[in-house]
């Protein structure tokens, strides 16, 4: 599984945190115990969380109903995953106890080809013909997925497609009349709002945990597209690609990545939010693949000190640092020094939430952006390009 290198800046700025998916990788010789719009893919009835004499809520009913649409989630990857055998560079070396996948860092220090590996991972039931979303880092390279229900059925999965971008996955099984979680809604989120997270942590089958959300939009280093939801639900190995659900048994989110030191749960756990989510995934299921946006613009976040230099009241949006020579953003009339404030009519509250706004917008697609130049606030139309996979110009 690769790595996405950390500038220091990033981790200097709090922007980036270290991390590591909830995803087990076992090799084999450890223990087994350890752009357009499309049809949704689901609909079904929310489920409700009751409060108990106490005055805390009672997930029991909202469990037994939305834990039969959880599965388990197994990989077998022919070849494992290799790392180069000498040490890492310097800068490399500073982000190995903070940037780990579970199951250790790839491409950490010393590590040689591995043997055939297995891998686990968790899942949710979308439609009743079988689809299911994941996390990407869950099946990729992964020569077989086997995917196992509640009720003790495996069965082997096909893989739709992946987005390593967002972290998404689909994969779909051949049955029938499943039980599905909603994921047709779109709630918001907010903080100190009671979440639970449904999966398989070590392998330990339709395991629950609950917390509240931490944060909204939190920006995480390899994950531009996303402004990660934060809880402080316990997440381990294994829970990687397992449902976040509202009181009401609504997907709010798939479960991801934490921060750990040790490869374990610390109290940080991270989310990809639903909406995301459910639009990959259907664009996953029509298409096999998924486009993103793209302005070629190079931005940067805001501080108060820096608004207040160009006579913002708040520090809202992102400075546009660089546009892009014969760009979308050119065309669009951008400029360096522009700061922008907000995407169709919607304010925006940092840079991540720029680049989801961008890159998950469909190409062709026209987005009205407000820009605030020389002291004034000035309306631009942009027709979103294509980001072209592995682009190494501006992430919007």
């Amino acid at each position: 599984m690769r790595l996405s290198k950390v500038s220091l800046a990033l981790i200097a700025a709090g922007v980036g945190a270290g991390l590591a998916t909830g995803y087990t990788h076992l090799d084999t010789m450890s223990v087994g115990a350890a752009h357009a719009a499309t049809p949704p893919l689901a609909m079904v009835a929310p489920m409700t969380a009751t409060v108990t004499t106490a005055g805390l809520p009672d997930f029991t009913a909202l469990v037994e109903r939305a834990g039969a649409s959880v599965v388990n989630i197994s990989t077998f990857h022919a070849k494992g995953k290799a790392g180069p055998d000498q040490e890492d560079n310097d800068e490399d070396s500073q982000y190995d106890e903070f940037l780990k996948r579970f199951g250790g860092v790839p491409n950490g220090p010393g590590m040689r080809p591995q043997q055939p590996s297995r891998g686990l991972g968790s899942g949710f039931i979308v439609s009743p013909d079988g689809y299911i979303v994941t996390n990407a880092h869950v099946v990729d390279g992964a020569t077989e997925v086997i995917v196992k229900l509640t009720d003790r059925r495996e069965f082997t999965a096909k893989v739709i497609g992946t987005d390593k971008r967002t972290d998404i996955a689909l994969v779909k099984i051949d049955a029938k009349n499943l039980a599905v979680l909603d994921f047709t809604a779109k709630p918001g989120v907010k903080r100190g709002e009671w979440v639970i997270a449904i999966g398989s942590p070590f392998g330990f089958e339709n395991s629950v945990s609950a917390g509240v959300v931490s944060g909204v939009h939190r920006a995480l280093p390899d994950g531009q597209m996303v402004p990660f939801i934060q809880t402080d639900v316990a997440v381990n190995p294994g829970n990687s690609g397992g449902p976040l659900l509202n009181a009401a048994g609504q997907v709010v989110g798939v479960n991801s990545q934490i921060y750990s030191r040790s490869g374990g749960y610390m109290g940080l756990s991270f989310a990809i939010p639903a909406d995301i989510a459910a639009k990959v995934a259907n664009q996953l299921k029509t298409t096999g693949k998924v486009a993103h946006g793209r302005l070629g613009v190079g931005i940067q976040g805001m501080d108060q000190a820096l608004a207040q230099s160009f006579g913002l009241k708040d520090s809202g949006g992102a400075l546009v640092g660089n546009v892009e020579k014969g760009s979308p953003a050119e065309k669009a009339g951008f400029k360096p020094g522009d700061v922008i404030r907000s995407i169709d009519g919607v304010p925006m509250v940092d840079s991540t939430d720029i680049t989801s706004r961008i890159g998950n917008a469909a190409p062709g697609s026209k987005l009205a952006i407000d820009v605030w130049r020389d002291g004034k606030s000035i309306a631009l139309t942009a027709t979103v390009g294509t980001l072209v996979p592995l682009s190494e110009g501006p992430v919007v």
